[in-house]
């Protein structure tokens, strides 16, 4: 029987690309799942291509915490606990400086850190009430190294290690584990967040050329959730091994 099997698991940002493979990856595995994004049409074909699993869904952007909370209630009416929350909704605007795309700027630090927080804050008393549970945040390769327009996504991903490696070293007593997932270049949706166009289509072919698929961090996921209790997998950083041409 998987370890995994009859766990309690939110899924945020779950209506594409690695959540949505994450969703799919633990039904497999017989979680009980309760998934979260802002696209509620995603959200309801995502539930229906996978009949007999325990899933329920709710419509949520993490940037706003009472609905980030309604979803972990949700779990808890229905469970009466959460032993997983995967924080894993981000966006990744790319621009010079000089641009000055401060909306941008802001969209991601509302999204990429409060987003975080928001979840960590809305499941944290649970899992302390209950002495055991696990938060597992998708940062990115981006988090250890920088690149020209790259700036402050780069810097929402240094600042959400700096929150999981804490939260691991505060809560490790009540027996809450943290997994930050450091993915390279993934073929997914998240050039669509990019709004230069010329550098939007560089990633997007980057992204195919080389990228890891959804499902290959979605296997790092289920690993370190499956871990026995007394093992905190803290960070997995992965890479693609494809050549670029």
């Amino acid at each position: 029987m998987s370890n995994i099997q009859d766990k309690v698991v939110i899924i945020m940002g779950a209506s594409s690309g690695i959540g949505e493979a994450t969703t799919k990856k633990l039904a497999q595995e017989g979680a009980k799942l309760v998934i979260s994004a802002r696209r509620e049409d995603r959200l309801k074909a995502l539930v229906e291509s996978l009949p007999n699993t325990d899933i329920s869904f709710m419509v949520a952007d993490v940037t706003n915490n009472d609905e980030v909370q309604a979803v972990i209630d949700l779990a808890l009416e229905k469970h009466g606990r959460v032993d997983v929350l995967f924080n894993n909704a981000g966006i990744m605007p790319q621009s010079l400086l000089s641009d000055l795309k401060i909306d941008e700027w802001r969209q991601m630090l509302d999204t990429n850190i409060m987003g975080v927080l928001n979840g960590i804050a809305a499941v944290l008393p649970t899992m302390q009430k209950q002495k055991s549970g696990h938060i597992v945040t998708t940062a990115s390769e981006a988090g250890h190294v920088v690149f020209q327009q790259g700036a402050v996504y780069s810097g929402t991903k240094f600042a959400v290690r700096a929150i999981m490696e804490t939260l691991r070293q505060e809560e490790r007593n009540n027996h809450i584990r943290s997994t930050l997932i450091s993915p390279g270049t993934v073929n997914t949706e998240l050039h669509l967040t990019i709004s230069d166009s010329e550098r939007r289509e560089w990633i997007e072919n980057l992204q195919r050329e080389i990228g890891l698929k959804s499902s290959d961090v979605a296997d790092a996921v289920a690993y370190a959730i499956s871990t026995p209790n007394t093992v905190n997998i803290s960070e997995i950083l992965m890479v693609p091994s494809t050549p670029m041409e």
